[in-house]
């Protein structure tokens, strides 16, 4: 299991006022002690827990036509969602230019049937769903953060810092996130077009590696309109299974985030997904009370 870092808590400014509506107003919060996971939850760390419980993710699972209603479904086989480059610009209003559904993705296939994890032990797992997080970290003895005790951790001690490491702008070797046009062109962040093993980028203040960019990440906190929210509208975060689906805060950013389209790869950045959703940049990291 990951090294975990423990952190005394504290009152730190939560949110930011100069981005996305969601992410507002600045408010003072409190966070009591508590440890974080150093980083992300690995495709090897979790093929563990599979191994051990035999336990069938969301994503690996029929779909039901209940959750549907109305919907046309081609197939009911299990899949998820995959990010697609286009072959050039595109209306970047329209997520689903770069998202399509694929039968047979699955954590252990996260591109498609024909894709694998090996070469990818190191890397964050994806195409999790949060029931599949939830579960994962009750085997590991953990819980998942709040979203107020990760952004806490985040930051790394830089309270109202723009960034988790401060205000410099990422030139690709602080965090994975997109470099290039977005969704066609991605020059990859120290080389990774994709996901990085965890550890690759510089960590934080509190030695919290990849705490923005690489992945989003599930939190325990049910999705509300306030810090004040109309969801990620840059659809970074699109829902892939049923309408109406209950939403947690997702925070971090991934490698999918560009400046000039979702600049999420900020502490203060949040996100709104359904439950049941999985996709191929959304992991997570573990918590403990101590």
């Amino acid at each position: 299991m990951t090294e975990f870092v423990a952190l005394s808590g504290g009152t730190f400014r939560m949110g930011s006022d100069a981005f996305y509506a969601e992410e507002g107003p600045v408010h003072e919060a409190h966070v009591g002690p508590f440890a974080i996971a150093a980083h992300a939850v690995t495709n090897v760390e979790f093929a563990d827990f599979v191994d051990s419980t035999g336990y069938v993710t969301i994503a690996e699972r029929p779909l039901d036509p209940a959750d549907f209603p109305g919907a046309e479904l081609v197939s009911l086989e299990p899949g998820a969602l995959v990010f697609t480059p286009t072959d050039g610009p595109v209306d970047l209003r329209d997520w689903r230019q770069w998202w399509r559904w694929v039968p047979g993705a699955c954590w252990r296939h996260p591109r498609g049937p024909e894709s694998s994890i090996e070469g990818l032990e190191t890397h964050p797992v994806v195409q999790v769903a949060f029931a599949d997080a939830v579960a994962y970290a009750q085997w590991a003895g953990a819980r998942l953060p709040t979203e107020v005790e990760w952004e806490f951790a985040a930051r790394g001690g830089l309270d109202g810092a723009t960034f988790a490491w401060g205000e410099t702008p990422n030139d690709g070797t602080l965090a994975n996130t997109w470099q290039g046009s977005f969704p066609y062109r991605n020059e990859g962040a120290m080389g990774w077009v994709y996901t990085a093993p965890v550890g690759s980028f510089p960590p934080n203040g509190y030695g919290l590696f990849e705490m923005t960019g690489n992945t989003w990440e599930w939190t325990s906190t049910p999705w509300a309109s306030r810090h004040m929210a109309s969801g990620c509208g840059c659809g970074c975060g699109p829902s892939s299974r049923a309408n109406g689906a209950r939403s947690r805060v997702l925070k971090g950013g991934s490698h999918l985030c560009a400046p000039e389209y979702c600049l999420r790869y900020r502490p203060a950045a949040r996100s709104e997904q359904a439950e049941d959703s999985a996709t191929t940049h959304i992991g997570f990291r573990l918590a403990r009370d101590f």
